[in-house]
């Protein structure tokens, strides 16, 4: 079910937010990132996925980055292989252990979901 709060907030965010500013969502871990134009390309937002710390900011500087339905459709097909959970659990075995680092937490505006 689509929102129309949602989608209020959407366009308000693609109208007036800047060229790659990141909103966080509701949901751990889902931001919404405004891309600038590119090429032929307008101006559009895009759903990054990035988990977050323990404070609640993005893990990595970059996400994971779905730009339509479509696309979601295909990476979810990806996850559900079990074959990448086996080869994901043999790459924790094979890398070094990188200590985690916690960030202060800074109140800033959420997009609701």
């Amino acid at each position: 079910m689509r929102s129309d709060k949602l989608i209020d907030s959407l366009r308000l965010f693609l109208e007036k937010g800047s060229d790659w500013e990141r909103k966080p969502t509701t949901l751990s871990g889902v931001f919404i990132v405004k891309l600038p134009p590119y090429g032929k390309s307008p101006t559009r937002l895009v759903v990054e996925i990035n988990p977050v710390d323990s404070s609640g900011k993005p893990s990595r500087r970059k996400g994971f980055i779905i730009r339509n339905f479509e696309e979601f459709k295909a990476i979810r097909e990806i996850f559900a292989d079990d074959k990448l959970a086996d080869l994901l659990k043999c790459v924790d075995d094979v890398n070094p252990q990188a200590p985690e680092r916690p960030k202060p937490r800074h109140d800033e505006e959420v997009i609701e979901i």
